[in-house]
């Protein structure tokens, strides 16, 4: 794939005509009531099985999942939304001004209403707990560990200490997680707009690329088309230029684009709450043959590590396979600066599990992964993430593949 661009001498004249492509989706759909009810269900299963009694949520995602409340509140750490899951009772707290918000729609939940800010919210929800009859809350667990970001107290461990029959608080981390990796079709599709969004974006951004531009600027130029292709947030991006100093943590800059550089992108973008999680590259300047040679084994290895998931499997059980097809693809040495090929994804960027050497999770039907090996090599970088959504017998890719020629920023002499 190659794009036909300005050099830096003409940017001057050209930036003032360039435009951006606007391309709006309608508002993403509300969760159906029937798969909340379905979320609810699965989640009281697994607490009857834990031996949990109440399970408390603070993590933003989780909330959403259970309840798809969505509020701007978030944005406010004063103010929190608390949410309270027990066998028969799903409660929202949230403070005075959720109410309008609240009784807008139909709500699968009960709302409690606080006034005031964080203490009063950790008050609310502890009386309701309070209220409950003691055999209904014995055991109470939260939503703090491993890869959950909740929102921190130590008014509220206290709180739930003092009202646990044994004042022990427990995690809900690996239920909610037993849970919520299991995706619905519904989730699939909303992964699906996200991914379509941040591709084309990328496109877009791409073949208005030029030798000269910053990657500050062209970073810009994404989030600017990534909002206008649709989407409802777009957090900050990676966007490097390199040519064998890539630092995958560090934000965009002042470095100008030039010849024989890589642009390595990942984005972040949401739809529906949902957030596209995809690598994108491309180079400045027409590729040797050893590059083209080398995207397309790495692309199709990819591509078929990630045909190859199905139920049953673990995942240290792909990762294996994916040694052998690249010992046998004679690539050279992985990126290996983390521990694993992939993960999960669905309403966080990354969740469990991964596809790592050490993870025994077995594969089950509604899951979703990133697969994403990458490779360094003479100063390029090849990584393509690829998306698939395993059903009982195959998997379906929910973002288009990787392109099977490597886009070119051309450059002009």
């Amino acid at each position: 794939m190659t794009y036909n661009n300005m050099d830096a001498a003409s940017h001057l004249h050209a930036s003032s005509t360039m435009a951006l492509n606007a391309r709006p989706l309608p508002t993403s759909p509300a969760v159906p009531m029937a798969e909340l009810e379905s979320r609810l269900s699965r989640a009281r299963a697994g607490m009857m099985c834990s031996e949990i009694d109440v399970m408390v949520l603070t993590d933003q995602k989780n909330v959403h999942y259970f309840t798809d409340y969505r509020t701007l509140s978030w944005a406010y750490k004063a103010r929190p939304v608390l949410a309270v899951i027990t066998h028969d009772r799903l409660l929202v707290v949230g403070s005075m001004p959720e109410s309008k918000l609240i009784e807008s729609t139909p709500r699968v939940f009960s709302a409690v209403l606080y006034d005031g800010y964080l203490p009063e919210a950790v008050d609310a929800l502890a009386d309701q707990i309070a209220g409950m009859p003691v055999a209904n809350r014995r055991q109470i667990a939260i939503d703090y560990g491993p890869d959950m970001l909740g929102r921190g107290s130590l008014q509220l461990l206290n709180k739930l200490s003092d009202l646990a029959a044994d004042n022990l608080v427990k995690s809900a981390v690996d239920l909610l997680w037993r849970v919520r990796l299991i995706k619905t079709p519904f989730e699939a599709e909303m992964k699906k707009i996200a991914l379509d969004i941040v591709n084309r974006a990328f496109d877009q951004a791409i073949s208005n690329a030029y030798v000269g531009i910053s990657e500050i600027e062209l970073c810009q130029m994404m989030q600017a088309q990534i909002h206008l292709n649709g989407a409802e947030s777009a957090p900050p991006i990676a966007m490097l230029f390199s040519d064998g100093d890539f630092f995958y943590g560090r934000r965009p800059s002042e470095r100008k684009l030039r010849e024989g550089h890589y642009i390595w992108t990942d984005f972040r973008a949401t739809y529906g709450e949902y957030p596209a999680d995809r690598n994108r590259i491309a180079r400045c300047g027409d590729p040797a043959h050893w590059e083209i040679d080398t995207y397309e084994r790495v692309r199709l290895l990819t591509i078929e590590l990630a045909q190859s998931f199905k139920p049953g499997l673990r995942c240290c059980d792909i990762f294996n396979k994916f040694e052998r097809l690249w010992r046998d693809a004679d690539l050279g040495k992985v990126y290996a600066q983390v521990s694993r090929i992939g993960h999960g994804g669905g309403l966080d960027v990354t969740e469990p599990p991964s596809i790592s050497p050490t993870d025994e999770t077995v594969i089950e039907t509604g899951m979703i992964f990133h697969v994403e090996p990458k490779l360094e090599k003479n100063g390029a970088v090849f990584q393509f993430e690829e998306v698939v959504f395993v059903s009982d017998d195959s998997v379906e890719f929910l973002s288009e593949l990787s392109p099977e020629q490597i886009p070119v920023v051309k450059t002009y002499r």
